[in-house]
């Protein structure tokens, strides 16, 4: 991949049999992502558009209550998770397609949220949490990668599915080099358009040089991708 680049419903526990095929349906979506992402308008999404998946055939909006896990964190700074799930959770609030709600990594439930995602045991434990959790819907990732100033590139890899069958309904995976000159016009567009305190090259350089700063930009970009109505 290029480097550029709260409703309740009802629910029943299903048989074995139907949760192998919603396995078999969630890996097969996972293997569209860069097949599908790239039908997305090249316009579309500040230049995201063949870093992610967007299910055609739901409504986000119909989720009610999305659990936002912190993400996970393979990159050695510790802190980086923490603020990228913080930046995560205010940019999807501003898209209003669901209500949040954030579960920690010192909650005892973190772990199994974030493990074996891909395994029959963890489905049948995901579709068991979803009255625990009071949500339809499960929001986990990982940050793949961090490097800081002076070259600041952050690697993130997001999911969304949905709690009462399993299915994929978003992924996404990408990495933001501040060393690449489209992620550069991004930043500027981003600073000029949706930053209050003004736009110009000093702002643009802030973003790129800090963390905070370039984890909202980033943040920004990744809920863009997840609203139907900017396709």
């Amino acid at each position: 991949m290029s480097r550029n680049n709260v409703l309740p419903r009802t629910w029943n526990r299903p048989c074995s049999g139907r949760l192998f095929g919603l396995i078999g349906l969630w890996l097969s979506a996972l293997i569209l992502v860069a097949l599908i992402g790239g039908c997305q308008s090249d316009q579309a999404n500040n230049g995201m558009a063949n870093s992610y998946y967007l299910n055609p055939h739901r409504d986000l909006t119909t989720l009610g209550r999305v659990a936002l896990v912190e993400l996970d964190n393979k990159s050695g700074y510790p802190t980086i998770s923490a603020d990228l799930t913080e930046a995560l959770f205010v940019a999807l609030q501003k898209k209003q397609l669901f209500g949040l709600s954030v579960v920690r990594q010192d909650d005892p439930a973190w772990r199994g949220l974030q493990e074996n995602l891909d395994s029959l045991q963890a489905l049948k434990q995901l579709l068991a949490m979803r009255d625990a959790l009071k949500c339809n819907g499960l929001l986990v990732g990982t940050v793949t990668e961090y490097q800081p100033y002076p070259r600041m590139a952050v690697g993130l890899r997001l999911k969304l599915l949905d709690l009462t069958d399993g299915q994929l309904l978003w992924g996404l995976e990408q990495v933001w080099d501040s060393g690449d000159a489209s992620i550069r016009e991004r930043v500027r567009d981003y600073a000029r358009n949706e930053l209050r305190s003004g736009s110009g090259p000093l702002q643009d350089e802030i973003v790129v040089i800090s963390s905070l700063k370039f984890g909202k930009f980033i943040a920004y970009e990744v809920a863009e991708t997840l609203d139907r109505k900017k396709k």
